[in-house]
């Protein structure tokens, strides 16, 4: 008799457990619904679609294995066509509509400066938004977690390795929206840190290649370098159109051009180019991570090696153990304490860290340049 009552209560507790995870958005029995929303058409298209690829190849992998406590993870993508509008709306639908459990992998400084009174209105994670902004880092915002590094320690590293140089005269160009003008403040601080003269900034309309106008305030300036904060094809323009006016200083660019399609669209012009990096190396197993990518990435024709997909794919770890901690019964506050809970986790060759009132994400960055054939060099 005794034997049946704890039969009996161990299947209500687990009826019990059940009905609670159902009774959480986006979570069933069978699996666990996460929302995107990212430029899958326009500017940054080709950078987000191998991010996402790099993402759906480590969730196919955990699901491979069973999935997580055993749901398997539903990414659900959405186009925002690279318009803060249209994200908001998109995410007021999968949050309201679509009732998603956590949001993941959103692109764009202006994107997320947009969204983030959304989620914080709707209590809901977003876990590895595209953007090394330091709006994701200072003030700590509870749910918002960053994976990368922010923008601003890549351009102390650039700075830092212009002054070794002994490049001292550099130009900037910034795009006109809330993403240049956040980097453009690290670029400033960074330069008066290291005693360097006065610089040059030009700027051009963000979501455009209209960059003639900039092209020339910087020509005249005949700088040794330029710090370009743009996205890659307004980049891959100003490359070409410098090109053009006859000089060729030093092209420098941040980790959101790092993708292939930038080297791609510089084609000829790409050769060194310096492109700062918040990711191990993703083109050789030189690391756990690089070996692990590598692993699950071998047979797939929908994913290229890129620090593009590899963002995507460190991303998507951090979410899935985020989501281990949280337990069988997952909410989306659990979400939040659980990837709270990780102080330096190593994820094999770059660490994350987070905590109550701390949101630093990793700090890797490494510099690299475009070599003759194209390819990414340490």
């Amino acid at each position: 008799m005794l034997r049946s009552r704890y039969f009996i209560t161990t299947g209500a507790l687990a009826l019990l457990l059940a009905a609670r995870a159902g009774a959480e958005p986006g979570v069933d029995a069978q699996s666990i619904h996460i929302g995107q929303v990212a430029g899958f058409t326009g500017s940054v298209a080709a950078s987000v679609k191998e991010q996402t690829a790099g993402a759906r190849a480590y969730f196919d992998l955990i699901n491979a294995r069973g999935g997580v406590h055993g749901r398997k993870i539903v990414l659900e993508s959405s186009d925002d066509g690279f318009d803060p509008k249209k994200t908001v709306e998109i995410t007021r639908t999968l949050i309201e509509g679509r009732k998603v459990f956590a949001l993941f992998l959103y692109r764009s400084t202006p994107a997320v400066e947009a969204v983030a009174p959304v989620i914080e209105e709707a209590r809901i994670p977003l876990i590895g938004p595209s953007t090394g902004a330091m709006l994701v880092y200072e003030p700590p915002r509870k749910y918002l977690f960053p994976v990368r590094a922010s923008y601003h320690s890549e351009v102390d590293k650039i700075v830092a390795h212009l002054v070794t140089m002994g490049t001292l005269k550099i130009g900037v160009l910034a795009s006109d929206d809330s993403f240049g003008k956040d980097v453009l403040a690290g670029v400033r601080a960074s330069m008066q840190r290291n005693s360097l003269p006065t610089h040059v900034v030009a700027t051009y309309a963000r979501g455009t290649t209209k960059v003639e106008e900039a092209v020339k305030k910087i020509a005249e300036y005949q700088p040794q370098a330029v710090i370009m904060i743009c996205t890659t094809d307004s980049g891959v323009e100003f490359v070409k159109q410098m090109k053009r006016t006859g000089q060729n200083p030093l092209f420098v660019t941040l980790s959101n051009n790092s993708s292939n399609s930038f080297v791609k669209g510089l084609g000829s012009d790409a050769h060194g180019v310096v492109v700062s990096q918040v990711l191990p190396y993703p083109f050789a197993e030189t690391v756990p991570i690089s070996k692990e990518f590598h692993t699950a990435i071998k047979d797939r024709q929908d994913v290229v090696a890129s620090y593009a997909s590899m963002e995507g794919f460190v991303s998507a770890k951090v979410l899935v153990e985020g989501l281990k901690r949280a337990g069988p019964a997952p909410t989306r506050e659990k979400l939040v304490a659980a990837l709270e809970s990780m102080n330096r986790l190593d994820l094999g060759g770059i660490d994350v860290t987070y905590g109550h009132g701390n949101r630093s994400g990793a700090s890797f960055i490494d510099l690299t340049m475009i070599g003759r054939d194209g390819k990414y060099m340490r």
